[in-house]
């Protein structure tokens, strides 16, 4: 009798977090249209969490951390889904903190140096 081996790693998720990738310079313009791309992501891939990837951003400064405040709004305003920052460069980690949105925000892995 064979039981062959499951398929993947034990304990590991198989399915890939909803993903939304941040790059270049980010303007107050860009705002609404990153929403309506969240929220079109959230349409169709519904989760319980979206990693947004701002390892691209170029010059960090408070237009991005207002484009991030709104995108946590619209994650939330989905059913309680949650924003999670990854590659975050310092010094967008500095303003976020700055602005009182570090704990807001939620789960913010930094880039690997």
């Amino acid at each position: 009798m064979s039981f062959g081996h499951p398929a993947g790693l034990p304990g590991v998720d198989a399915m890939t977090p909803n993903a939304l990738v941040l790059t270049g310079r980010i303007a107050r313009a860009d705002v609404p249209g990153l929403c309506a791309e969240l929220e079109a992501l959230l349409a169709h891939a519904p989760g319980a969490a979206v990693d947004c990837d701002v390892g691209g951003v170029v010059r960090p400064d408070l237009a991005l951390v207002e484009a991030i405040a709104r995108l946590g709004l619209v994650a939330r305003r989905a059913g309680g889904v949650e924003l999670r920052l990854r590659n975050v460069p310092p010094e967008l980690g500095a303003l976020l903190d700055l602005v009182g949105l570090a704990d807001v925000v939620g789960n913010i892995r930094p880039a690997p140096e």
